[in-house]
């Protein structure tokens, strides 16, 4: 398919869903949150009353989600959900939906219907590794586990939420061990990815990188 994809893939809070709404935003590209659909998904379980463990039923919620976006928020089953599903709880739990290996599956099919014309700006865990793998441009951000559990307090402050640094820190920490251990699509770096350190970078920074290395690659 002669559709451009540009793969930004992550640990939690590492600044990829932000810098990639903005480089979509700027190339006039489509915009796909990999992340939201495994937060819906686990938030659809828990509000169906599905065990988390119980993969075959998480699995089949995933294939038929009814979710939705659209005016710049996210719909589960006609709710506007954009808010619920950046809890932390259902942020936890989201990464151990998507270490099961049907839901991933599932998924999969779904992720890719996003590549359209002009093009795609996807960001996730595996967008360069499995899920648009021939992607003509790959990025890997990254940050320290206290950065990013930092970065998360401030939003959850910022919203009147009450939050443990060190808790939010112990969080990331095991996030990462779950995500970079699963079986199926582990989060790692593409072969061919631009790495990002962004503990120390600016987001504006982090997104012109992106645009010249995709600048370079496409040329």
């Amino acid at each position: 398919m002669n559709v451009p994809v540009i793969a930004i893939d992550g640990p939690s809070a590492s600044g990829k869903g932000t810098v990639a709404e903005r480089v979509a935003a700027i190339l006039g590209f489509h915009f796909l949150d990999s992340g939201a659909l495994y937060r819906l998904t686990a938030l659809w379980a828990i509000r169906q009353g599905v065990g988390l463990d119980d993969e075959a039923r998480v699995a089949r919620l995933a294939s038929e989600l009814p979710a939705a976006f659209h005016d710049s928020a996210v719909w589960l089953a006609g709710d506007d959900v954009t808010e619920a599903i950046r809890a932390e709880t259902v942020g936890e739990r989201a990464s151990k939906v998507a270490a099961l290996p049907a839901v991933r599956t599932a998924l999969l099919d779904r992720q890719r219907a996003y590549r359209q014309l002009p093009g795609l700006v996807a960001d996730g865990r595996d967008m360069g590794t499995v899920v648009f793998a021939d992607a003509v441009a790959k990025v890997f951000l990254t940050a320290s586990a206290e950065a990013r559990a930092e970065r998360r307090y401030k939003q959850l402050i910022g919203k009147g939420n009450s939050a443990s640094l060190p808790a939010l820190v112990a969080d990331m920490q095991a996030r990462d061990a779950r995500d970079t251990a699963r079986a199926v699509a582990p989060l790692k770096p593409a072969a061919d990815a631009l790495l990002l350190d962004t503990t120390q970078m600016s987001i504006e920074t982090a997104v012109q990188s992106v645009l010249a290395h995709y600048a370079l690659l496409k040329s």
